[in-house]
């Protein structure tokens, strides 16, 4: 399947879906990191004015930055009622095919380090942790995926 079948560059009316969507996929990580994580009080007006907010349906979205050294993945959502149904791997297909398209050899993405599950996943697809990085807000575990 094409990775990019389904997934559309989010506009402005998307911003509350976008919120949505994220505030429902990271609601799980409160208890355990003690906070909401970061992306729960992101801007997604901005996202969506900046092109960098993605959606497949209205299930899952991800968020795309340019960096000098790479795409950075800001951001991967799936709505509970909708994860293992492969959104996110998906989403995370698409991020490599746009950071390709656009130039880039590498895609890397940061998380909290108590979420394992994620980490877990993201190494299943080929990423590997590059650093660990003491935040404010906890341990932020980075990793990145070399594009072939």
């Amino acid at each position: 399947m094409n990775p990019a079948e389904g997934v559309r560059r989010a506009r402005a009316e998307d911003a509350a879906l976008l919120r949505d969507i994220t505030r429902e996929a990271y609601a799980k990580w409160v208890a355990p990191i003690g906070r909401e994580p970061a992306p729960m009080r992101d801007d997604f007006e901005a996202r969506a004015a900046n092109g960098q907010a993605w959606l497949l349906g209205e299930q899952a979205l991800c968020v795309l930055e340019e960096k000098p050294d790479g795409m950075l993945l800001d951001n991967v959502a799936v709505r509970p009622a909708a994860q293992g149904k492969g959104f996110g791997r998906r989403l995370i297909a698409f991020a490599e095919k746009e950071a390709k398209s656009r130039g880039h050899r590498v895609l890397r993405l940061y998380t909290n380090a108590k979420m394992d599950t994620n980490i877990a996943l993201y190494e299943s697809l080929g990423f590997r942790e590059t650093h660990r990085e003491d935040v404010d807000v906890g341990t932020r575990v980075w990793m990145e995926k070399e594009l072939p």
